[in-house]
């Protein structure tokens, strides 16, 4: 398995489910990626902790209905100063959800929303370093942006996070940019104007690492979710997206030819 240990400055470093039925969910991920739960704490009011061989890679929390959004996926992005990033992220015209606030001992959080309407979190680690495996089956793999301001997104984490950023492409039908950490790929930004459905805001999408896409999009339908695009070899490896049983989004990627999978970590 490839470990992470302290995820560099404003590179992904947490995934959150927000569900209506935390124990649907929590039998849905623990069958299709092995999941075990942490016993939640009274003290941090239910939430819990998704580990893959013991180790944590993702977070899940009740979505009550108050705030009127549906069951999805987020992500977090280490930083050193969680005030001053949402300083920065306000100046260059983000909106700020939730303040820069401390999780008791566990580090410092806060929520904002970019220009273009996606929402990311920013997570200042204490005891809580972020998930523990990156890359691998059953764990977060891949982070991208889906936005309908493309320039502007790309601007605004490069500015208020600091991204080493790497155009893909920049032809009229495919604009991509990357973030880089020295010869490593951690996220992408995605000009999605031109496909996003109408009522679908710019938004964030998780990929996790499966050995089989076919197979873990049957094992899916199979627990109560469903198909949203089926299976696709692409030069970044076999890719699909789906929705778990209480019909959070989440994408699959499996190796495939174009990208073989990487050997073990010694």
């Amino acid at each position: 398995m490839a470990k992470r240990g302290d995820s560099p400055s404003g590179t992904p470093c947490w995934v959150e489910l927000l569900t209506s039925d935390p124990g649907r969910s929590q039998e849905f991920y623990g069958r299709l990626f092995g999941w075990t739960v942490e016993d939640p704490r009274a003290e941090y009011g239910g939430y819990q902790n998704f580990r893959l061989h013991d180790v944590r890679v993702a977070g899940c929390m009740r979505n009550d209905g108050d705030a009127g959004v549906p069951d999805l996926w987020s992500v977090y992005l280490a930083v050193d100063d969680a005030e001053a990033t949402v300083a920065r992220a306000a100046e260059r015209g983000g909106q700020v959800m939730v303040p820069a606030m401390d999780v008791m001992t566990l580090g410092r959080m806060a929520v904002v929303v970019v220009v273009g309407g996606a929402v990311i979190g920013m997570w200042q680690p204490g005891e809580h370093r972020g998930f523990g495996y990156v890359g691998e089956p059953g764990a977060p793999s891949w982070f991208e942006l889906h936005t309908r301001d493309y320039d502007a997104a790309v601007a605004f984490y490069r500015d208020v996070f600091r991204w080493d950023t790497h155009v893909v492409s920049d032809a009229p039908e495919f604009r991509y940019t990357t973030l880089a950490n020295g010869d490593e790929f951690l996220a992408g930004i995605m000009d999605a104007s031109g496909f996003l459905a109408a009522g679908v805001p710019s938004h964030w999408s998780v990929y996790f690492g499966v050995d089989d896409a076919d197979a873990s999009l049957a094992a899916t339908v199979d627990l109560g979710g469903a198909v949203v695009n089926p299976a696709e070899d692409t030069p970044y490896g076999r890719l699909a997206t789906a929705t778990d049983a209480t019909g959070a989004q989440f994408k699959l990627v499996a190796p495939n030819e174009a990208m073989p999978a990487r050997p073990p970590a010694s």
